[in-house]
């Protein structure tokens, strides 16, 4: 039942967002195939920099900048993304009532 109430939720999307808030907190979830497609990308950027981070990296501060300088650009960019074609975040606790 909660999943079907969730299900419309995301499905209620007359602006066409590419996410919707997170039913529960403050943040989004993806709620069309291009937020599906941005959060892709960002693990494969997230995942290949970890990968080849170790082939490249002579010490633990070369691995350490090598991963965060990566890993902060591309959170960065995730956040703008979904800033830009999200639902304005705020706080909440289940599906609103409005």
């Amino acid at each position: 039942m909660m999943i079907k109430k969730y299900v419309d939720y995301i499905k209620n999307n007359p602006e066409g967002y590419w996410f919707k808030r997170k039913l529960y907190g403050w943040g989004w979830t993806p709620a069309k195939w291009q937020g599906w497609a941005v959060i892709a990308i960002y693990l494969v950027v997230i995942l290949y920099t970890a990968v080849d981070i170790d082939s490249r990296s002579h010490s633990v501060s070369d691995m350490m900048i090598g991963l965060l300088a990566p890993l902060v650009v591309a959170t960065g960019i995730l956040i703008y993304i979904c800033y830009k074609k999200g639902e304005r975040p705020r706080w909440q606790w289940g599906i609103p009532k409005d």
